[in-house]
């Protein structure tokens, strides 16, 4: 991979692991427009470097993400808020979830297995992402929620089209309708996080052994067993992540999305009234 600076990531591989850190630039790593526009091209370069065979994904500071960055994101949703947004607006919205699917899709299609380590929160977005990695761990500390219906969202960017895999139905519906969060010890009970260590310096620790352990095996058969495994819900998955971002881009622009934006700023609860 060719030494490059981001803005949301930094990127550094050793002994044939890549460890991608989220850096921001938002508070809490908040996934602004670098970052969707940053991570196809991070994970499509180690996709193709022979060098690298299994990628470590963690956050820096605090938290492993905030999730969507709704202050800089903001000029996204502006034109399908405006009056009388009808086709025009709504197609180019289309095309911009769809291009901000890229980022998610990205690390779920990148050949080399991808091991998440999560601390402290992981919200929204951050699920999205972790729900492309191969492999999911978590410190003691760590909280989890599927948010966006709290902000009058349908989340579109791959929790609803992965996670049942992974957690199962029951507990996604429970998660993505209520918006609740959860801690580290409930993730590691319905199989979100495969385990939970006492710390960051442990989670670390743990999720890099792991991916040592990968990037020791034959790296084309590893790369075979990722993609049969994939293979049988690649089709749901694609078909998921078409839908919602057709959904969104005809039903997304409502008043309690702006209710949502609004209270969200005003840092107070919001009241939602169904249109």
């Amino acid at each position: 991979m060719k030494e490059q600076t981001w803005n949301a990531f930094s990127v550094d591989i050793a002994d044939h692991v890549a460890v991608v850190t989220l850096i921001g630039p938002g508070k809490g790593n908040a996934m602004g427009p670098d970052f969707w526009n940053e991570c196809p091209l991070v994970f499509a370069q180690l996709d193709a470097d022979p060098d690298v065979r299994a990628v470590l994904l963690v956050g820096s500071g605090k938290h492993f993400t905030f999730g969507l960055d709704l202050a800089a994101m903001a000029g996204e949703f502006g034109p399908l808020m405006a009056d009388k947004a009808l086709a025009g607006p709504r197609t180019a919205f289309h095309n911009t979830i769809k291009r901000m699917q890229l980022a998610t899709n990205a690390v779920a299609d990148c050949r080399k297995p991808v091991v998440a380590a999560v601390h402290g929160w992981c919200i929204g977005g951050g699920l999205d992402l972790i729900s492309a990695a191969d492999i999911r761990y978590a410190s003691s500390d760590a909280k989890f929620s599927v948010r966006e219906v709290r902000v009058a969202i349908v989340a579109d960017m791959g929790s609803l089209a992965r996670l049942p895999a992974i957690i199962g139905d029951g507990h996604l519906r429970e998660l993505a309708l209520t918006g609740k969060d959860i801690d580290a010890a409930r993730a590691e009970k319905i199989g979100l996080v495969n385990d939970v260590f006492e710390d960051h310096d442990a989670l670390i620790a743990g999720a890099r052994a792991t991916a040592a352990e990968i990037a020791a095996n034959p790296p084309l058969v590893v790369q075979g067993v990722k993609e049969v495994l994939d293979n049988s819900r690649a089709a749901d998955v694609d078909a998921s992540l078409r839908f919602v971002a057709a959904w969104n881009a005809a039903f997304l622009a409502s008043n309690d999305l702006t209710e949502a934006i609004t209270a969200v700023f005003e840092k107070r609860p919001a009241e939602f009234s169904g249109s």
